[in-house]
C-alpha cells in the first residue's frame, strides 16, 4: 500500500480469509506500522474464530503501546452472512472450502436512494414529503387527482457495484449461487487445469474452475492470481480461463482495475 501510493491510515477494516502464513502473516507487521504511525481510531478485523489467538499473542507483545484498540469479529457461519453493514455498503462472509475455516468476502454497494430532478422541484412547486417519495423510487399522488411519475421526475444517480474475494478454496456447488450477479470476482486459480489432481488434493482452483464458476454466476469480470510457483507465465492462467471465460484478466501487483 505503501509503495503505490494508499494511505494505511484509511484502512477501517480488515478483512482476512483463513490463518495460512501466506494469507495472515503480514498482519502483525501491519498492526505495528499502523501504531508508529500515531493511528488512534479503532480497527475492526473480521476472519475465522481461530484468528482470535494470533491477534491475542500479537497484543501479549505490543498491546502496552500501541495507541489503537483492535476489535476482532469472529466469524462461524456456514452460509453466506451480512457482517458490516454501513449506509451505502454492506460485507457478506462466505465459507469456502479449503480444509481449514476459511471464509471469502462480498463487498456490495446497496440500492441507492433516487435524486430528484432540480427543475421538477420548481417546476411542480414540490413539498419535502413528495421529494421523499420520489427519492424512494415511488410515485407522487395529489390530493387533486395529479400523478407525478418517478420514472419522468427522479433518476437513479448509480448503479450499485460488488466485488467479491473469493480464496483459497476448492469449487463447490453453493458458490456460483452465492456469487450471483458480481461485477468483479477476484477467485484462486493455483493451478493450471494439467494439475487438476493437486489442486482437488489441496483444496485449491484451477483455471478452469474459476471460469467456470465466473460464467456459472454471470459475474461480469474475472480477475485470477494466487498462482503456484510450478508456473511463473501468468500468460498461461490468463488464457487457459479465456478458453471458458472470455472476460478473465491475470493480475499482477500494483494493476488497478475498474468496477
Amino acid at each position: 500500500m505503501v509503495r503505490y501510493g494508499v494511505s494505511l491510515q484509511r484502512i477501517d477494516s480488515v478483512f482476512i480469509s483463513h490463518i495460512h502464513g501466506d494469507h495472515v502473516y503480514g498482519l502483525d507487521g501491519l498492526l505495528a506500522t499502523l501504531g508508529m504511525g500515531g493511528r488512534t481510531a479503532a480497527l475492526n478485523i473480521y476472519g475465522p474464530r481461530n484468528l482470535g489467538p494470533m491477534i491475542n499473542f500479537f497484543l501479549s507483545y505490543n498491546g502496552d503501546w500501541l495507541p489503537y484498540e483492535i476489535v476482532f469479529h469472529p466469524i462461524t457461519s456456514k452460509e453466506p452472512e451480512v457482517i458490516l453493514e454501513g449506509r451505502s455498503f454492506e460485507v457478506v462472509s462466505i465459507p469456502l472450502r479449503h480444509g481449514v475455516d476459511t471464509y471469502g468476502y462480498i463487498f456490495r454497494e446497496k440500492e441507492p436512494l433516487m435524486n430528484v430532478r432540480r427543475e421538477a422541484v420548481q417546476e411542480y412547486g414540490l413539498s419535502l414529503t413528495e421529494i421523499g417519495t420520489l427519492k424512494r423510487g415511488e410515485d407522487v399522488l395529489r390530493a387533486d387527482g395529479q400523478l407525478l411519475r418517478n420514472s419522468e421526475l427522479a433518476y437513479k444517480p448509480y448503479e450499485p457495484r460488488s466485488y467479491a474475494y473469493v480464496s483459497d478454496t476448492e469449487t463447490f456447488p453453493e458458490e456460483a449461487q452465492w456469487l450471483r450477479g458480481v461485477d468483479v470476482l477476484y477467485h484462486e486459480t493455483t493451478y493450471l487445469s494439467e494439475h487438476a489432481d493437486k489442486a482437488r488434493a489441496r483444496h485449491h482452483s484451477t483455471t478452469l474452475d474459476a471460469a467456470a464458476i465466473a460464467r456459472e454466476a454471470g459475474v461480469k469480470k474475472l480477475i485470477i492470481a494466487h498462482y503456484s510457483s510450478r508456473n511463473q507465465n501468468i500468460g498461461l492462467y490468463e488464457a487457459e480461463c479465456r478458453s471458458v471465460f472470455p472476460e478473465s484478466y491475470a493480475a499482477s501487483d500494483g494493476e488497478v482495475y475498474e468496477l
